[in-house]
């Protein structure tokens, strides 16, 4: 089991706050919270074990909020939460099999075009349209939408949200609230299976995850709270911010 001092506190516990503001307004916390428990000293294992358990119970909150003020398309939401199940443990097994490395050369491409699709199109997920898209339409693509993204999850994994948060804005017509209330429900599936999966094995150290939990709370309910009052004026700003994060990472990892 990993030494926690008081060091480790003072590195992971101000990181999963601001990392759970930034998940709650545009997903892609895990971008700061991973580094931040692998500069605390925390084995790889330790570090995903930890970081599903305290952003799971964030995203929890986050959701009902969305859920409560009505920012959640729930049949399309679920759906799509189910098949990133199945997406994810596809590519789970895939990535035991393959060279992940392939798939950063891809992104090297894949996130300035996103990026850029994302400032050019002043529209985005400015209004709902989803009503434009027959209901029948909107469940196959959230499912297709789950399936792909959760294979990334799996697979890959930074950024997620993010890449889910423009796929429901771009494609399905959601405003950028409502994509991101969609979002959290198949991020939610995700987190609390993937967590279920870290505490049966014993990858948890709960004196350090306890009190992460509560400042992921803290750090999800202020972004969730500055979602209601500003929606998409603050959502695609950090957004692009995310983006930007993933691929100077990807290109650190690479180079």
């Amino acid at each position: 089991m990993p030494e926690i001092t008081l060091t480790s506190y003072l590195i992971i516990l101000p990181a999963i706050f601001f990392a759970g503001l930034v998940d709650a307004i545009a997903g892609g916390g895990g971008l700061i919270s991973v580094p931040a428990y692998l500069a605390a000293g925390l084995p790889p294992h330790f570090v995903l074990g930890n970081n599903k358990f305290s952003s799971t119970f964030g995203t929890m909150l986050t959701t009902a909020r969305y859920l409560k003020h009505g920012f959640i398309d729930l049949k399309v939401a679920l759906a799509s939460a189910f098949c990133a199940l199945i997406g994810s443990h596809i590519g789970t097994k895939t990535v035991l099999l393959l060279n992940p490395d392939f798939l950063n050369y891809i992104l090297l491409i894949l996130i300035p075009a996103v990026t850029a699709i994302t400032l050019l199109k002043k529209d985005l997920g400015k209004y709902n349209n989803s009503h434009e898209i027959k209901k029948i339409t909107k469940i196959f693509l959230a499912v297709v939408t789950g399936l792909v993204i959760g294979f990334y999850d799996g697979f890959f994994g930074p950024g997620t949200g993010t890449f889910l948060i423009i796929i429901f804005a771009l494609i399905l017509k959601y405003d950028l609230v409502r994509a991101n209330g969609n979002t959290k429900v198949v991020n939610l599936a995700s987190n609390i299976s993937a967590m279920i999966t870290f505490v049966i094995h014993g990858k948890v150290i709960y004196m350090i995850a306890i009190p992460a939990v509560i400042c992921g709370i803290v750090g999800n309910l202020i972004g969730s709270k500055m979602v209601v009052k500003k929606g998409s004026n603050i959502i695609k700003p950090l957004m692009i911010i995310v983006l930007c994060i993933l691929f100077i990472k990807i290109v650190t990892d690479l180079f």
